[in-house]
């Protein structure tokens, strides 16, 4: 039987305020436990919540983004259930009244663009952190997240694969960092996701029960928890088994999902208005406002990068996968004159290769946009070859020089003397007799000899289409 798969994301970003959602406690990642909780995130009597301004703003920011409907009218409820690290026993969220309401998204797989919905975006506070390493058995408690402000972003279920499905979250990733709404940071909690996965058989309409699968904080862990899901419900009901609506776990070490509780329906939660907070009434005035703030959007950027500098879809498309390389690759080619291709292939080659390999992100650059337009610059007027080019890239990455300086100091400047070359063929060619004669007999393959000859005497700096030239020409006389 053939199987299809259906996913839908759950995405929670933190929100980049400075201060919670319902109170002035700080946000700041790494401070010591529950140094950044106070009694309104606790729920201590006598508090009220105020919600922050700034947070309705970025909500309302991300709906503009992708083309939702933002509501002029959404109501905050309490989602009631007991967890340690949930003091008040409820959280505040919001459910049949949320702020942004169906939007979508594009995505880019293999070539060909999807569209994938997103159901809504609501606004609510994270919950705390629960413990339990180094505690002897026991489990402790950090309240330092608890208020935390989240935007949740429900996708509709219409990805088909775990391919797909990274492709939705990267394209959402970069548009809450283009929008400077969330920080994207994965590692710290900031951006993390739930995958609710099932399987039907071929051409049914009817979904499969579902599985949720919590808390994944990778890109790679997202694809390989799917795939992983989608084996073990294809092989249970192949063996006539049933799936299980559940909540699972990933465990990324032994790469399996595991049961972790049987998944809550939203009846489960008790729903009801939260009594302490007025209904939140969002203006024309308030969304023309925030509008006239969205930056230029990821889809807009690619199509610009493709008419404006001339680059093909895959090229621009990895160049506006940030804010930050777009930019590093604008100030390049502001700089370095009107080659865009020839910048757009040193910004995602030998510079993005050399970022991974350290561990880099592209704004911790030890080459800046600037030294490496001069290296694009002279490659671009021929002063060095593409070869030596690599070799002055590495000069640039490790000291704060000038292309142009290391050029100079290392004296590297491209042999385009048409008299220095010829004399340097010459000597080749009388020094090889054997290898002249045999490819005056036909072996054209030791044109690569004589070309490798003549570089190692010139040490690579002779002007590769001028040898190319005038060694055919010496060769054929």
């Amino acid at each position: 039987m053939q199987w299809e798969t259906v996913i839908g994301l759950e995405v929670h970003a933190q929100l980049a305020t400075r201060s919670k959602i319902f109170s002035a406690a700080a946000t700041a990642y790494g401070a010591e436990p529950n140094t950044q909780a106070c009694t309104i995130d606790l729920g201590m009597p006598g508090v009220l919540p105020v919600l922050n301004a700034e947070a309705v703003r970025m909500a309302v920011k991300f709906g503009l983004a992708i083309n939702a409907r933002v509501a002029s009218r959404s109501v905050f409820a309490r989602k009631n259930y007991f967890y340690p690290d949930l003091p008040k026993g409820y959280q505040i969220s919001q459910y049949d009244l949320p702020v942004v309401g169906k939007g979508k998204l594009n995505i880019l797989v293999d070539g060909e663009v999807k569209t994938v919905g997103v159901t809504r975006a609501h606004l609510e506070e994270d919950a705390g952190k629960s413990l339990h390493e180094d505690f002897h058995g026991l489990t402790g408690i950090d309240l330092n997240r608890a208020g935390t402000p989240l935007l949740e972003i429900v996708s509709e279920p219409d990805m088909r694969s775990a391919k797909e499905a990274v492709a939705y979250l990267k394209k959402l990733h970069a548009l809450v960092r283009y929008l400077e709404i969330c920080d994207g940071n994965m590692q710290e909690g900031s951006f993390r996701c739930d995958a609710n996965v099932s399987v039907r058989p071929k051409g049914q309409q009817e979904f499969g029960t579902r599985a949720e699968i919590k808390n994944l904080n990778s890109f790679r862990f997202v694809e390989k928890a799917i795939n992983f899901e989608v084996e073990r419900q294809i092989e249970l009901i192949e063996n006539g088994g049933k799936v299980v609506q559940e909540t699972r776990l990933y465990d990324s070490v032994k790469d399996e999902t595991r049961s972790m509780r049987s998944k809550e329906e939203a009846n489960d939660y008790r729903y009801f208005p939260d009594p302490d907070l007025l209904p939140l009434e969002i203006t024309a005035d308030f969304i023309a406002e925030v509008h006239t703030s969205l930056p230029e959007l990821p889809d807009a950027k690619r199509d610009r990068f493709k008419t404006h500098y001339g680059l093909g879809d895959y090229d621009a498309t990895v160049l506006t996968a940030t804010r930050e390389l777009a930019d590093y690759f604008e100030a390049v080619v502001a700089e370095a004159g009107a080659d865009a291709k020839l910048s757009a292939n040193w910004v995602m080659g030998d510079l993005s290769g050399a970022l991974n390999k350290a561990g880099l992100e592209i704004e911790q650059s030890p080459v800046e946009a600037s030294r490496l337009a001069g290296l694009v610059r002279r490659i671009n007027d021929e002063t060095i070859s593409g070869k030596i080019a690599k070799q002055v890239f590495e000069a640039l990455w490790e000291s704060k020089d000038s292309a142009d300086d290391i050029i100079e100091k290392q004296g590297l400047k491209q042999i385009t003397d048409t008299g220095a070359i010829e004399s340097i063929i010459d000597q080749i060619i009388a020094n090889n007799p054997e290898q002249l004669a045999q490819y005056r007999s036909g072996k054209d393959k030791l044109f690569g000899f004589f070309v490798g000859q003549a570089m190692k005497a010139t040490q690579g700096k002779a002007n590769p289409q001028q040898l190319n030239d005038l060694l055919k020409a010496k060769l054929q006389a």
